[in-house]
């Protein structure tokens, strides 16, 4: 029987010249860090998965070692114990699912129900748009074979943020669906700006109504759940949320007081896999929709597109792409190989098993950092 020998972690941080200017931090971002889980089994095999620096984690890694890498559940339990002391450790879940793969034979999205090796991607644009890049950037991600674009509401003007989506329905026409993410959910440590009230919220969901949007995303609090709520109560708009939803009894009562129609909890930052997978088919069941967040590396999208499509078969999934600022090179700078969408248009995960991440040794080494920060 296979055992965990060892657990390593390590920090890289990637140079952004010029720095991204992401819709959510009000800091355009000078780097892009990434830390790199791996376990190691007693025959040599390693699971990798790839996060945030979850500096905590540390202090419990002995709690593993010695132990069966596929006890997926007992290993859940511990982590779901970290949490509550450290939060965050969902990384090192996924690396033991990788390796739990790699033991099996199996890539991970048939590990959890088989439903799909494929899910379409929609671009989720990360920065705020100005009314003269929208022709270029339109053209080019349908050219690219995306029908469906994200783009970031939350300017200083709710009529700056209308302009611009109003010209992208001018220029895409029927040939890409419209989201928006309002990115009022969660702030970064230095920014103290409330978010949206419910009445704000709803004024925007009034216009959005008039434009065909797909979904209104984070448009509230994470925790205003009464809000969302009446929110869902007096708009035709669908709200997505839950991205940052660290409590599982949250995401527990988010369904079932029906504040969501798109529930985006990402594997990496909540919940964790074994736990995020049958809460998934959950939120099918009861008529909603399932589309994770993935915001991050490559290996996270890679990640959440293994839960998406082999766990509910979920109808489209966000990838972070938002060039010329953020190109795949960048997100995946982590990787041998950046992921992108497939000629059909679609992200195909593979038989490879585990998750089938290939990191990029040489340009992780040019990379190692002592800390994982954005600036």
């Amino acid at each position: 029987m296979s055992r965990i020998e060892r657990i390593s972690i390590s920090m890289h941080q990637l140079p952004l010249d010029p720095p991204y200017p992401a819709a959510w931090d009000r800091r355009p971002r000078h780097a892009f860090p990434v830390t790199v889980y791996r376990v190691i089994d007693d025959e040599g095999r390693e699971g990798v998965a790839l996060g945030d620096a979850m500096r905590g984690l540390v202090d419990y890694l002995d709690l593993f070692i010695g132990e069966d890498p596929r006890d997926l559940d007992r290993h859940a339990a511990v982590l779901a114990n970290i949490d509550f002391f450290d939060g965050r450790p969902w990384p090192l879940e996924l690396a033991l699912w990788d390796l739990a793969g790699k033991i099996q034979g199996a890539p991970v999205w048939r590990l959890l129900g088989g439903r799909s090796d494929r899910i379409r991607p929609y671009a989720s644009s990360g920065s705020h748009w100005s009314l003269d890049d929208v022709d270029d950037r339109v053209e080019h991600l349908v050219e690219s074979g995306f029908t469906a674009l994200k783009l970031r509401f939350g300017r200083h003007h709710l009529t700056d943020d209308l302009d611009v989506f109003t010209r992208v329905k001018e220029v895409a026409g029927d040939r890409l669906q419209l989201l928006v993410d309002c990115n009022q959910g969660w702030r970064m440590p230095w920014d103290v700006h409330p978010p949206w009230t419910l009445d704000h919220a709803t004024e925007v969901a009034r216009h959005l109504e008039a434009l065909d949007v797909g979904w209104m995303e984070e448009p509230l609090d994470r925790d205003d759940l009464d809000g969302m709520a009446e929110l869902r109560r007096r708009t035709s708009v669908p709200i997505a949320g839950g991205e940052m939803t660290r409590d599982r009894s949250t995401l527990d009562s988010l369904l079932e007081r029906g504040c969501l129609d798109v529930f985006q909890p990402d594997v990496a930052v909540t919940a964790g896999l074994t736990w995020l997978a049958p809460f998934a088919r959950r939120v099918v069941d009861a008529g909603h929709v399932f589309s994770p967040h993935t915001w991050g590396s490559g290996a996270v999208l890679i990640a959440n597109a293994h839960l998406a499509a082999g766990a509910v078969a979920a109808p489209v999934l966000e990838f972070p792409y938002d060039p010329p600022l953020w190109t795949v090179g960048r997100r995946d700078f982590a990787l041998k190989k950046p992921w992108k969408p497939a000629g059909d248009g679609m992200l195909h995960l593979g038989e490879a098993p585990g998750f089938g991440i290939a990191l990029d040794e040489d340009r992780l080494a040019a990379t190692r950092a002592d800390t994982a920060a954005y600036h």
